[in-house]
């Protein structure tokens, strides 16, 4: 796994990822459930995008969002959960140094989209209750392109950030990540070069688009909340607010385990616990995201019903 850079170094050409237990039946019991988890994920989120694409009445900037939401659910869970099954089955689990990076890549590129694009789905919202008379010109198919172009650039300008910081470290021994997968802060622990500007330089670009999007879905909620409150029907508050309930719950999911990993103080949690939230994150949100816009979205459960009676009638 090592070839010489130079006759006091050795460069590593791949990493051993340490996973999640040692333990032989706690790795056959992770190995099931998680399967099962990634099945239901790849499964749940491919309905999505086929129900929103066949239903014309799901033809909104709402759903559209969602189906892409979907699209980068299964991008984010695929780029890491295939290797910790693998990690369960096998002595030690390998990979190589492209294989990293290209790992650490794609989860960023998928991991930023995600946050983009619940920022899109918060205006979207925003602009639906605030304006309903101007919603179709303000969220035309215009501004929704625009919208996924910035999501979809801003997720490759990150992750690349994060991939040229990563080859631009030199690692000469030991090679052991102790993590599921090519996470970047276990992988600067383990260089033996200078990681003062590599390290620096990913983590600006992802606070900065942390906290951007943040205070969009911020203010987004602010002048959603203002407004409802302004509403003199009991039953409009009530419909304005259920439209924004499963966005919400799926913002603080994501968000909420976002801070953890990443902004509170690492003294604070350990690094099991942190392999814990990670597989929340990483693996578990993935799976809950269709399933809390299936189960509280009356549209969506109708459009099912209209699809699968269409299968069943036809």
């Amino acid at each position: 796994m090592n070839s010489p850079v130079d006759g006091n170094h050795t460069a590593v050409t791949g990493f051993i990822l340490l996973g999640l237990t040692d333990d032989p039946i706690m790795r056959v019991i992770l190995f099931t459930i998680i399967l099962c988890i990634f099945l239901v994920t790849i499964s749940g989120n491919l309905s999505t995008i086929i129900l929103i694409g066949l239903s014309s009445q799901l033809h909104q900037p709402m759903y559209l969002f969602l189906s892409n939401l979907a699209f980068a659910d299964i991008g984010f869970s695929s780029c890491v959960t295939p290797n910790m099954l693998v990690n369960f089955l096998v002595e030690s689990n390998t990979i190589s140094y492209l294989g990293c990076g290209i790992q650490l890549g794609s989860g960023v590129f998928f991991g930023t989209a995600e946050c983009f694009l619940l920022a899109a789905m918060a205006y979207d919202r925003f602009v639906a209750i605030f304006s309903p008379v101007l919603y179709s010109t303000k969220m035309s198919t215009q501004v929704y392109v625009q919208l996924l172009v910035v999501t979809y650039i801003g997720g490759f300008i990150n992750a690349s950030s994060f991939t040229f910081a990563f080859f631009s470290l030199l690692f000469c021994g030991p090679n052991q990540v102790n993590h599921f997968f090519c996470d970047f802060t276990p992988l600067v622990k383990l260089s033996c070069s200078d990681v003062s500007v590599p390290a620096v330089v990913p983590s600006f670009s992802s606070g900065s688009i942390i906290v951007v999007t943040l205070f969009v879905i911020a203010v987004s909620y602010i002048y959603i909340l203002i407004t409802i409150l302004k509403m003199r029907s009991t039953e409009g508050r009530h419909k304005a607010f259920s439209t924004c309930t499963s966005h919400l719950t799926v913002v603080t999911l994501y968000f909420g385990t976002i801070f953890f990993i990443y902004v509170m103080p690492k003294s604070i949690y350990s690094t099991d616990q942190n392999k814990v939230v990670s597989v929340f994150y990483m693996v578990v949100i993935p799976m809950l995201n269709p399933l809390i816009y299936s189960l509280r979205n009356k549209e969506i459960k109708g459009a099912l019903k209209r699809e699968l009676s269409r299968k069943v009638f036809s």
